[in-house]
């Protein structure tokens, strides 16, 4: 039997919320464990849970403790908990924020219900899942004229199959599919994948596609968003 996806919501908006709630506990595989009211609240309740949910739906516009702020202690003090913005607010200053914080996935709160359950599963199973206006606005930030230029990163040494494994991940393959399409293990795949955020001083994969899209690492052309 699969295990269901550990979830926990936070949105100030209770009818909101109530509603999210009901929408998820429909879909197959996925947990509500809680509900909390602002980020103070979200803090709270995971200081005290047990277990932890695995995948956390956040709002940003909140009283008391904003998403942003709740979203920087849940990065260092729980780093395993993988983060989907779901916010009204869809800038661009708003998603390279929080995709910089360590967001897993930033969607609008009007996004298609389906597309919600669909993008818990890739957080969960992936760590991130970046749709193409997000993966776009990563591209530009990190690409922008006023943006840093990248150094290029001579104290790394990557092999050629980190160097395949990473440029799939970029492209949002899973593990699985990673594996098939090189004819190696999916432990072999997250082996190499922790090789990687080890070597890059990355956290989590967020983090590394971020990173190397940055560094120009990979090749993503803009017909790929």
């Amino acid at each position: 039997m699969i295990q269901s996806i550990r979830i926990a919501l936070t949105d100030d908006e209770a009818l909101f919320r109530k509603g999210l709630r009901s929408l998820l506990e429909e879909a197959e595989g996925l947990d509500v464990l809680w509900e909390a009211e602002d980020g103070q609240d979200l803090l709270d309740k995971l200081s005290s849970a047990d277990p932890l949910p695995e995948v956390l739906l956040l709002d940003l516009k909140m009283p008391r403790l904003t998403g942003i702020e709740a979203a920087k202690v849940i990065r260092e003090k729980y780093p395993d908990i993988r983060i989907v913005v779901l916010s009204t607010y869809f800038s661009k200053a708003f998603i390279v924020n929080m995709i910089e914080i360590g967001a897993g996935a930033y969607l609008a709160k009007n996004t298609d219900p389906d597309e919600v359950i669909m993008t818990i599963r890739e957080v969960h199973q992936k760590g991130f899942y970046y749709s193409g206006p997000v993966m776009e606005v990563i591209r530009e930030h990190v690409m922008a004229p006023h943006a840093p230029k990248p150094k290029p990163v001579f104290e790394v040494e990557i092999t050629t199959r980190e160097q395949e494994i990473l440029q799939l991940i970029c492209e949002q393959y899973t593990t699985s599919e990673i594996a098939d399409k090189l004819f190696i293990s999916p432990r072999t795949v997250d082996g190499h994948r922790n090789n990687l955020l080890e070597k890059l001083g990355c956290r989590n994969t967020a983090g590394l596609v971020v990173f190397a899209i940055q560094k120009q690492l990979v090749n993503l052309p803009p017909v790929s968003f």
